[in-house]
């Protein structure tokens, strides 16, 4: 077994502690109307709700953003009971889901598409996947590029134990990049951009779903608990994202590098401005109907986001990244809001 995912277990299991123990903290309670949410780099619409500060219009509470580094640590975060709603991808998603923790998955952010990418870099003489033999890849663990770059590798015929899978959060992979210090990485925007400069793609997630049938994605999700407690700050939360998302897939020529939503993005992302446009044209973002819709969150177990939910759950299982697989993945998946969004 690669000895990357025997540390990777060590660090799930240390989480499972906390879920364990985040029985004991006391949940916020809805009289307090204060909520904490935590958010990664990616560059998406709903950053510009984020800076013009419309959660706290739409639903009266008083909120605190917190930037964290990865999904895994979005899921820590919401375990530890630190944080009530996070954005993370759908890899680390299906493994807190897996490790106990109580977390709904409510709306989807994005479809990955081709936002996330397996780049090699100029001089590391890889040229194509199969290339990657016995090179160092650096990308964090257990994301969605993390589940991707398993999937690539296997689909290209490289068993993952020949590669160095180093765990590295997107601020390290640039820095790794830099240094020459990895030969590849599986990353999104902002670094994406910086090392497509000096590297070459060699396959996109929106390439690796239509091979494999095992699509990716990043989703909102919020301890349950909360969820239960808070149905219209959440209401109103979901009407926000709706928005954001129909503002952007409706104006998008006006999402210029100078335009006031484009800037919001790149300053809470770390993205260059420059940069943003063609970075948020990667993505997909479904509207609110078609995230209410089997194809995404309605449906149940048949729903579009429970199957990659289970898909991603057997194959990290057989990765040995995570221990167990539930045997149904739909109970966290709730189109509820989405549902009120789109009427």
């Amino acid at each position: 077994m690669n000895h990357t995912f025997s540390s990777l277990r060590r660090a799930l299991n240390a989480a499972t502690l906390v879920v364990a123990s985040a029985a004991t903290v006391s949940p916020v309670h809805a009289e307090t109307r204060e909520v904490v949410i935590g958010y990664q780099d990616m560059v998406v619409p709903w950053r510009y709700a984020q800076v013009t500060g419309a959660v706290e219009k739409a639903t009266g509470y008083k909120v605190t953003y917190r930037k964290l580094d990865s999904g895994a640590d979005v899921i820590r975060a919401l375990a530890s009971g630190s944080i009530q709603l996070g954005e993370a991808g759908s890899s680390p998603i299906a493994a807190g889901l897996s490790q106990g923790v109580d977390l709904s998955l409510f709306w989807i952010l994005d479809n990955i598409n081709d936002a996330e990418a397996l780049v090699a870099r100029d001089g590391s003489g890889v040229k194509k996947l199969t290339d990657l033999k016995g090179k160092t890849i650096g990308l964090p663990y257990v994301s969605t590029s993390h589940f991707h770059a398993l999937v690539a590798l296997q689909q290209a015929g490289v068993d993952p134990s020949t590669v160095k899978i180093l765990n590295l959060r997107p601020p390290e992979v640039a820095a790794a990049w830099q240094r020459g210090n990895i030969d590849a990485t599986y990353i999104w925007d902002p670094v994406l951009a910086k090392v497509k400069q000096n590297g070459k793609v060699l396959i996109t997630s929106g390439e690796v779903a239509k091979e494999s049938g095992k699509a990716t994605f990043d989703g909102f999700v919020a301890a349950r608990q909360f969820e239960r407690d808070n149905a219209a700050f959440m209401t109103g939360l979901v009407k926000v994202l709706a928005g954001t998302d129909a503002q952007y897939r409706e104006h998008k020529a006006a999402w210029t590098p100078a335009s006031k939503e484009v800037q919001a993005v790149a300053r809470e992302s770390g993205a260059t401005p420059a940069d943003v446009p063609a970075s948020l044209a990667l993505y997909a973002f479904p509207t609110a109907a078609e995230q209410a819709s089997p194809t995404w969150l309605g449906g149940g177990k048949q729903s579009g986001a429970a199957a990659s939910l289970a898909a991603t759950a057997a194959f990290l299982k057989t990765q040995g990244t995570i221990q167990n697989v539930l045997p149904d993945y739909s109970g966290a998946v709730n189109p509820r809001f989405a549902q009120q969004a789109a009427r």
